[in-house]
């Protein structure tokens, strides 16, 4: 039987999401894809997701948004806790980026001229303002990611889920995406309540630079779950979860 991990202090109480032994079997008679996973989240905690590629990190976040239903198992989220999920290759419509946008949040029940306006305040945040015309599917990588960040923005979410959100992206849009995601999820929201980040990456440098804890998940299982300073600190790493520390030592070299 797989044993609950070490859960942080901060998860303690009153998480914004939770898995409790939560088993995800996409392919019957093969290895599940999530099996028996743990996980508490709090409100403003900044979570790194990282493994090898089919460890099971986009099937956990498209379990977190209820794209992919449990097997066994439950996901508790917090009431009234507004999500928004970016993938490494954005969803966009044959529309201008304007109406990426505003379509989104008048779908959600925003009267058109008031989502349009907000609209354009999220293509400002982004420096897109000038592409407000243009065909979402026509910009470049870096602008279309951006565009997919500022659509989430103007939904005003509480958690984001992120998966490889830079992955495909040069050196220089890589930089953009990740400054744009530091500053909407310190920020906040209007009312002060704090932002909750579940990002996956295989960029280490990037989990030191956005994540508070980070969460190692090997076929399917989750290994360690460690604030971000012990889970890159070797000695630690090692005598916790081995796999881990083997893991890191790899993509670090």
């Amino acid at each position: 039987m797989t044993a609950m991990p070490h859960v942080p202090a901060a998860v303690a109480a009153a998480p914004v999401v939770e898995l409790r032994d939560a088993t995800v079997q996409l392919v019957p008679g093969r290895p599940p894809a999530l099996d028996r996973v743990f996980l508490r989240i709090a409100p403003g905690e900044r979570v790194a997701l990282v493994g090898a590629n089919g460890s099971g990190k986009s099937t956990l976040l498209r379990t977190l948004h209820r794209l992919q239903p449990l097997t066994t198992g439950a996901l508790h989220t917090a009431s009234g806790a507004r999500q928004a999920m970016l993938f490494q290759r954005p969803h966009l419509l044959r529309l201008s980026a304007l109406r990426n946008i505003a379509l989104g949040l008048w779908l959600q029940g925003t009267p058109w001229r008031v989502a349009r306006a907000r609209a354009g305040e999220a293509l400002r945040r982004v420096e897109l303002e000038a592409l407000a015309d243009a065909n979402a599917r026509a910009l470049s990588g870096g602008q279309q990611q951006r565009l997919a960040l500022a659509r989430a923005w103007a939904l005003r979410p509480a958690v984001w889920l992120l998966d490889e959100p830079t992955a495909s992206l040069d050196p220089h849009a890589k930089r953009e995406v990740e400054a744009l995601i530091a500053e909407f999820t310190t920020a906040g929201q209007p009312d002060g309540t704090p932002t909750t980040v579940i990002f996956s990456s295989h960029n280490l440098g990037q989990v030191k630079r956005l994540a508070s804890r980070v969460v190692y998940l090997e076929q399917g299982r989750l290994l360690a779950d460690l604030p971000v300073a012990e889970f890159f600190n070797h000695e630690v790493l090692r005598a916790v979860c081995p796999q881990a520390d083997l893991f890191v030592q790899g993509e670090s070299l």
